[in-house]
C-alpha cells in the first residue's frame, strides 16, 4: 500500500522575506534548504513557549546554518499551510521578538 504524503503550502509573512533577502547567498540557501523540508515536515520544528516573557505559543522552529539562524514559523493545519514568521540570529533574542509582533495571515 503506497500512502502519498502531504505536502504544505509555504508562504513567507513580506518582513521575513527581506530577512531572507538580506542573508549572505550561502546562508539564504540553507534556510531554503529548511523551509523546503517544512513543506513535507511541518512538525520538524520544536515547538516555542514562553521565552523571556514573550508568549510565542503555536509558533515553532528551525535552525540553520549550523544552529545561527532561527526560521520561526506557524503551522495552520486546517489550510495545509505552514507561515514563516520571521528569520534570523538568535542575538538579543531579536529573531523572537519579531516574530511576536508579527501576526500570521491564515491566507495571502
Amino acid at each position: 500500500m503506497v500512502c502519498a504524503q502531504m505536502t504544505y503550502k509555504i508562504i513567507i509573512h513580506p518582513e521575513a522575506s527581506k530577512e531572507v533577502a538580506a542573508l549572505d547567498h550561502r546562508v539564504r540557501l540553507l534556510v531554503f534548504k529548511q523551509i523546503k523540508k517544512l513543506a513535507r515536515m511541518p512538525e520538524l520544528g520544536a515547538q516555542l513557549g514562553n521565552k523571556m516573557g514573550m508568549n510565542l505559543s503555536g509558533f515553532r522552529k528551525v535552525y540553520a546554518d549550523k544552529k545561527r539562524i532561527r526560521i520561526v514559523y506557524k503551522i495552520f493545519e486546517e489550510l495545509i499551510l505552514v507561515q514563516i514568521i520571521a528569520v534570523g540570529k538568535r542575538e538579543g533574542m531579536q529573531v523572537y521578538q519579531k516574530a511576536t509582533k508579527r501576526t500570521p495571515t491564515e491566507a495571502e
